[in-house]
């Protein structure tokens, strides 16, 4: 209902939205699915320019010039109370405890071949039905990363909640409005749920998530050989090597620090992403009482997600570990941690290198409900780091976003 806001289903003569315009005398009616507009009681569709705005809101519509030109954007438009937005730097609505999907949401906004491919998204079948749930999330998503980037917007902030209701939907209300869960868990499920859907609805094994986040990793397993007393020994060749794909990588931190400095105060740690990295170098050892690992990266993704392990769960609460990882913004040279080329001769690997797209944190405590979740974006026209925390968008410094407690990193490789 274009004149109060509220939605009905139908328009036919004993329908709700009929008696509406009976009762109110509110008679200019969208369907939200094709954006056609009708005047009820009478039933009859409306055609005017004067229209055309809220349509393209509704459901904007990008050339494939104007989408190569997003990310060469500096200038800021303008809404209709006149206050002024970055397109794809613009707030979402938290709507209760559902700032953990936003932050999913704007990371993954942040990367331009999921967004390009989002933008120009047509589904095979439409699921115009709330209970027709193949290809759902995907549509959704799509609809939102238009508005999300939509120069045109009548407000500086979009809504996600037609997204959210097709997570909670495709979940099985595993991720539900009013709930606050883990970002990287809802990250793995969607995923995993857009990738299925992409290669239902278009055939075929790939699809753009794989192009985007796939890459592979070596694992060796050692079995403990026969040992000294209560020693444990491991075996000199491992017993079993596997290769697993992964969309996201998981470093563990160290365990804080138990005691307090001269000042009462707890003890933050640092340590360098390097340092976290080292499981993956082909050198480093993880023992584990049954048996022993190393890691070694096979093949790395055009865009890479990090995941610190923060949390640590038991049966009676959640702790948070708030070791401060530094990181590089530009430059992360990730080829030291690939398997040795077999063509380069014995001269290593080519340099890979990957720049910083965007940072998810957490504040306050880990229980649910009771800390935030926040992110840091790079702007890449204006070089800028921006803070988004729901509606709210602030400019950074680049050295707050290195020493925040971070919690997921998107990086993008630098093809030279």
């Amino acid at each position: 209902m274009l004149v109060c806001g509220r939605y009905f289903q139908g328009r036919g003569t004993g329908t709700q939205a009929h008696l509406h315009s009976l009762e109110v005398s509110h008679h200019i009616f969208i369907n939200l699915h094709d954006q056609r507009v009708f005047c009820l009681p009478d039933n009859y569709e409306v055609i005017d320019a004067s229209l055309m705005d809220i349509k393209y809101n509704l459901c904007p519509v990008y050339t494939p010039e104007e989408v190569a030109r997003l990310d060469a954007n500096t200038q800021p438009s303008r809404a209709l109370d006149g206050t002024k937005y970055l397109p794809g730097c613009i707030g979402l609505n938290n709507i209760k405890y559902t700032d953990y999907v936003n932050v999913v949401i704007q990371a993954l906004c942040r990367i331009p071949s999921l967004r390009d491919f989002l933008i120009h998204y047509e589904k095979q079948r439409e699921a115009t039905d709330v209970l027709e749930l193949r290809g759902l999330l995907t549509k959704r998503f799509a609809e939102l990363v238009r508005k999300i980037w939509n120069p045109r917007n009548f407000k500086g902030q979009v809504s996600p909640h037609e997204f959210l209701q097709a997570i909670t939907l495709k979940s099985a209300k595993r991720f539900k409005i009013g709930e606050q869960s883990d970002p990287a868990n809802l990250l793995a499920w969607l995923l995993e749920t857009l990738h299925d859907e992409i290669t239902t609805l278009k055939g075929g094994a790939n699809s753009i998530i794989n192009e985007c986040f796939q890459g592979a990793v070596e694992i060796e397993t050692y079995e403990p050989g026969p040992g000294i007393g209560k020693t444990i020994v491991f075996k000199d060749f491992p017993n079993k090597i596997e290769i697993k794909k992964f969309r996201f990588l998981s470093l563990e931190l160290p365990p804080p620090p138990l005691f307090k400095d001269a000042s009462e105060k707890s003890i933050i740690p640092q340590i360098s992403l390097f340092d976290v990295l080292a499981k993956f170098d082909g050198q480093t050892f993880q023992d584990t009482p049954e048996k022993r690992f190393r890691h070694r990266l096979r093949s790395l993704p055009k865009y890479l997600v990090l995941h610190f392990r923060r949390f640590t769960r038991n049966n009676f609460f959640v702790e948070r570990n708030p070791t401060i990882v530094a990181f590089p913004l530009k430059n992360l040279n990730m080829a030291p941690y690939l398997i040795q080329d077999p063509l380069a001769g014995g001269k290593g690997n080519p340099p890979m290198k990957y720049n910083l797209l965007a940072t998810i944190c957490h504040e306050g405590e880990p229980k649910s409900g009771r800390g935030i979740y926040k992110l840091h974006v790079l702007h890449k026209a204006l070089n800028s780091w921006f803070e988004i925390q729901d509606l709210h968008i602030r400019e950074v410094m680049p050295e707050q976003v290195s020493v925040s407690e971070s919690y997921i990193l998107f990086y993008e490789r630098i093809d030279e």
